[in-house]
This record gives C-alpha cells, sequence and structure tokens, in this order.
C-alpha cells in the first residue's frame, strides 16, 4: 500500500470540513479518476469565474449584492484551485522524491 506521505488529498471534504485522503499504488483506480475528473471540473469553474468577475467588474450597472455573490463564488472557487494546488504540488514532490 501508499507510503503515508504518498497519500491523496483529494478535492472534497470529509465530516466537519476535515481533508480527505486517497491511499492507493493504483493512479488509475475509480477513486483516483474520481479526483482527477472532479479537480478539472474544479478548475473549469474556477476559469469561469474569473472571465464572469472581468465582466462584472466592467459592469457599471454591477450592484453590490451581485459583487457579494460574485466574491462567495469567488472564495469557494479559491479554496478548490488551492487544494488542487496543495494536491498536485505533494504528488509533484512524492514523484521527485523517488527519482534516482
Amino acid at each position: 500500500m501508499t507510503a503515508p506521505n504518498e497519500l491523496r488529498l483529494l478535492p472534497w471534504s470529509g465530516p466537519e470540513g476535515k481533508p480527505c485522503y486517497l491511499n492507493t499504488d493504483d493512479k488509475y483506480g475509480y477513486m483516483s479518476r474520481l479526483a482527477d475528473n472532479i479537480e478539472a471540473a474544479q478548475l473549469g469553474t474556477a476559469a469561469e469565474l474569473l472571465e464572469q468577475a472581468s465582466e462584472t467588474l466592467d459592469d457599471q450597472h454591477a450592484g453590490p449584492e451581485d459583487l457579494r455573490r460574485l466574491v462567495r463564488e469567488l472564495t469557494g472557487a479559491l479554496r478548490d484551485v488551492l487544494r488542487v494546488a496543495t494536491s498536485r504540488g505533494h504528488l509533484l514532490a512524492v514523484t521527485d522524491s523517488m527519482r534516482p
């Protein structure tokens, strides 16, 4: 099985917002592919929100409620992207440590 320092941080939280980790040697298994697909969706959502943010900031008719909603959505997307970056950075570090 996977060494403790090689656990994969999953792109979702468990009960009470605690991080979830995957312990597997099969990076092409069902859970790994599910995590990859969710990460891709989260990154896609963040890209769409970034475009929406630019449009909203350029819109002189955007009101405080529009901006609050946008900030709320951007905060969630940033949280997801940070989790993906942390997970992928950890995977890269593990891969690098395995090189001769």
